[in-house]
């Protein structure tokens, strides 16, 4: 069942599908939602809650060919100065919201390039960062490394503040394909960063690879998947370049006929998967795979929603807070009630926050049955299977629809999707399918933004 010929005819390799890091998708978040929003939103946090805290930098010394994030080009560090300064403002006016007694979970720095910040920087953020409030215990602060813009007295600031895991952005080492995606990174340099990190105590590293990139083969990414995993990163996060020249320019200087076609990108994803799974490590969902033991590992293989595996803006999470607070241009937050997201440009949420407000320029309100179908697409996508006893404890009231929801899905997708007594499952062979079944949950229409081939994946960092 599903090799290459059936995924084919089941609209794999033709499928425009949604990333499905939230639902609804951002493209469909509206300017209904604002500072008021959010601002209720947060004073609706219980007391001694455990939150989240995403910290946006959006500059870059160049532009990657590739990269879908929001980013800017900066050579010099004022802008980067005057930005943090209001990052720090939209800090103080958040502590001043927050309830008493919230514990920060998770900290997380992504861009961008977060290690584009001086010694000094990042210094001066992270001590008001520090200052919103305590640590929970096993929290985490992890931040994006761009090994080009890393040196020791980086690594001995961010190790100083604090640091336990780093997110090295590695894509891949193949000359040839470094150039045409406008990037230059050696293996020594990745391997010296890695020293420095280990040497400076951080105990966890995760490392991202692209698959689909031009002039990309089969040997091209054995080669750098084997290169990368004798670093031993804890986790290894495998996605799809996603090319839309049309909507991002700098992508057009990557010519289309260098791509590698929709199946061969599957093999690609194939032979780095195998790779993976040769060296130990265990599949997380449709795209990481991590150590036995690590957090993702274990959140997998809870039963427990609150405490199971996520999917969000970050990719896969075993964060447990239901908050996720954004800070910066474009960062979005996301709470019981829904979604927030602040300014895209920097100079539209510099002005915002220079006023005194908060930046919210849009968002989503929860409503129907966005919680049910969230619910299931996210445990679709990380453990392939969908629990209706768990699902419906969150969901109350809302069995009729979950079971008919469910059965059209399995009748749609015969043979694949499984129904039994406690929800449905999806078959090992089908799940390279998985966003696709997904996509049959989404009650939103799907826009040309977002969709992608149904075998791409980006991390998509609250952009």
């Amino acid at each position: 069942m599903c090799q290459k010929s059936q995924l084919a005819k089941l609209g794999l390799f033709d499928a425009k599908v949604p990333r499905y890091t939230s639902y609804p998708t951002v493209p469909h978040f509206g300017p209904e939602i604002g500072a008021a929003h959010l601002q209720s939103w947060l004073g609706q946090i219980p007391n001694g809650s455990q939150i989240s805290l995403y910290i946006h930098i959006p500059f870059c010394r160049t532009l990657c060919w590739f990269c879908m994030c929001r980013t800017q080009g900066s050579r010099s560090d004022t802008p980067i100065s005057a930005y943090v300064a209001a990052v720090i403002q939209e800090i103080e006016l958040l502590k001043s919201h927050l309830p008493p007694d919230v514990r920060l979970s998770r900290l997380h720095w992504g861009g961008g390039t977060p290690t584009i910040l001086s010694p000094e920087l990042i210094r001066t953020l992270t001590q008001a960062q520090n200052s919103l409030a305590p640590l929970a215990p096993e929290a985490e602060f992890s931040v994006e490394i761009d090994p080009n813009e890393f040196d020791q007295a980086r690594c001995d600031a961010l190790v100083a503040a604090g640091l336990t895991r780093a997110s090295i952005g590695v894509q891949g080492f193949d000359t040839t394909t470094q150039q045409a995606i406008g990037r230059s990174l050696s293996f020594d340099r990745v391997a010296g960063v890695v020293k420095m990190l280990r040497g400076g105590g951080v105990r966890d590293l995760n490392a991202d690879l692209l698959f689909g990139l031009p002039h990309q083969d089969l040997a091209q990414i054995c080669q750098s998947t084997r290169q990368l995993l004798s670093l031993s990163p804890d986790r290894v996060a495998l996605y799809g370049y996603k090319h839309l020249p049309s909507m991002i320019r700098r992508q057009a200087m990557i010519p289309s006929e260098t791509l590698p076609k929709p199946e061969d990108r599957l093999e690609l994803f194939q032979a780095a998967s195998a790779i993976c799974l040769e060296e130990g490590y265990e599949e997380i969902g449709i795209d990481n795979f991590a150590r036995r033991g690590d957090g993702l590992t274990l959140a997998r293989d809870q039963s427990d929603l609150d405490k199971c595996l996520k999917r969000g803006f970050q990719g896969y999470s075993d964060d447990p807070a239901k908050v996720l607070i954004g800070l910066g241009a474009s960062a979005i937050s996301r709470f019981p009630q829904g979604y927030a997201q602040n300014a895209p440009s920097t100079a539209r949420y510099m002005a915002a926050i220079d006023a005194g407000s908060f930046a919210t320029a849009r968002g989503h309100l929860f409503q129907g049955e966005d919680q049910l179908r969230s619910r299931i697409i996210e445990a679709l996508l990380c453990r392939f299977t969908i629990p209706r006893d768990q699902i419906l404890a969150q969901c109350p009231d809302m069995g009729a629809r979950f079971d008919a929801l469910i059965t059209q899905a399995c009748a749609a997708f015969p043979a694949m999707l499984t129904q039994n007594t406690n929800g449905a499952s999806l078959a090992k062979p089908a799940q390279a399918m998985a966003r696709v079944i997904a996509r049959h949950f989404d009650a939103y229409e799907v826009t040309a933004t977002e969709a992608s081939p149904s075998t791409t994946e980006n991390n998509q960092v609250s952009a």
